[in-house]
C-alpha cells in the first residue's frame, strides 16, 4: 500500500501530496459507486466481526483542524451496526483524567472482542498538542513515544489489530475549509475562533506529526498517511485499507445451536 508507513525512520511528510488521487484514475463519480459497494462489503463484514467475538479492531484518526475526522466517521461507517462500532473522543483531559497517567482515559475506550472503536482524536495528542504548546517539558513528552510503542504492543499482544490513519491535508485547504465554516450558515456551529491561532502554529504540527509517525508506525500498529484534500477519494482509500484488513481474517459465523431444528417443532405447533 502506497500511504502505509513500513519504515518509520526514512519517513518524510513532504513525500506525501494531500492532493494526491494516484491510486484512482477513473474519476469522481466512478469512486463514490465503489465508496458505496465497499461501504456494503464492510457492514457485511463489521456483522460477522460481531457475531463471531473474536477479533478487535482499533481505528485511530489524527489530523489538523478541518482535516475531515468526523466527515470519515461518518462516510465510512454508515449504515454499520452502531451495536458493535464505538466512537471515543478525546478531547481538553478533564481534572480526574489529568490525574491519572495520560494513558489511562484512553485504555478504557479500547475495543472488546468483536468491537471496533475509533478514537477521533487519541493518545497522540500527548505528544501533539502538549509538544506544540509546551505544557509538558520535552523530557517529558520524549519519554511518551517508549511509552505509546509499548502501549500498541500490548493491545496488539492482546488480540487488537491497530490501523492509524493522518489524513494529510494542505495549508490552503485548511484555509478554504474554514471560510466554508464562516460563510455557509449550516456550518457555522464547527468554526472555532481559537482554530486560527492553532493554525499559526502550522510547520509546528507538520513537525510534531512527522516526528510521531516516524516514531511510532510499526508492524502490529502502521501509520497511513492518507490525502485527504478531496474528501472522495480520502473515503476510498480508508474504506479500502479497512475491508481488506478485515477480509484477510477469515472471519465465519459462529456454528448454528445444537438442535436448532427441534426449536421450530415447538414454534410450529404452538
Amino acid at each position: 500500500m502506497k500511504y502505509k508507513i513500513t519504515r518509520g525512520k526514512d519517513f518524510q511528510l513532504t513525500e506525501f501530496d494531500p492532493d494526491d488521487t494516484s491510486l484512482w484514475s477513473d474519476g469522481k463519480k466512478p469512486a463514490k459507486k465503489r465508496i458505496k459497494e465497499l461501504r456494503k462489503q464492510l457492514i457485511g463484514l463489521q456483522q460477522v466481526l460481531w457475531a463471531e467475538e473474536k477479533h478487535k479492531i482499533l481505528i485511530v484518526l489524527q489530523a489538523m483542524d478541518s482535516g475531515g475526522k468526523d466527515g470519515t466517521i461518518r462516510s465510512i461507517f454508515k449504515g454499520v451496526n452502531p451495536q458493535g462500532v464505538n466512537v471515543a473522543n478525546f478531547r481538553v483531559p478533564t481534572e480526574r483524567e489529568l490525574s491519572h497517567d495520560y494513558l489511562w482515559r484512553v485504555h478504557q475506550h479500547t475495543p472488546g472482542k468483536g468491537e471496533i472503536v475509533i478514537f477521533n482524536r487519541s493518545h497522540y495528542e500527548d505528544v501533539l498538542v502538549v509538544r506544540v504548546h509546551n505544557l509538558v517539558p520535552p523530557a517529558v513528552w520524549k519519554k511518551r513515544f517508549d511509552h505509546i510503542r509499548s502501549f500498541e504492543k500490548l493491545l496488539n499482544d492482546e488480540g487488537t489489530i491497530i490501523l492509524k490513519f493522518f489524513l494529510h491535508i494542505s495549508k490552503d485547504e485548511q484555509k478554504q475549509r474554514f471560510m466554508e465554516r464562516i460563510e455557509i450558515p449550516e456550518k457555522q456551529w464547527k468554526f472555532n475562533p481559537k482554530d486560527l491561532d492553532e493554525r499559526k502554529r502550522w510547520n509546528e504540527y507538520m513537525e510534531a506529526y512527522e516526528d510521531a509517525i516516524r516514531k511510532t508506525s510499526t508492524s502490529h500498529a502502521p501509520w497511513f498517511v492518507i490525502p485527504a484534500n478531496r474528501n472522495w477519494y480520502r473515503d476510498l482509500i480508508i474504506l479500502d485499507i479497512i475491508t481488506d484488513t478485515l477480509q484477510k481474517l477469515n472471519m465465519k459465523y459462529p456454528g448454528k445451536v445444537e438442535n436448532i431444528e427441534s426449536y421450530a417443532d415447538v414454534l410450529l405447533n404452538e
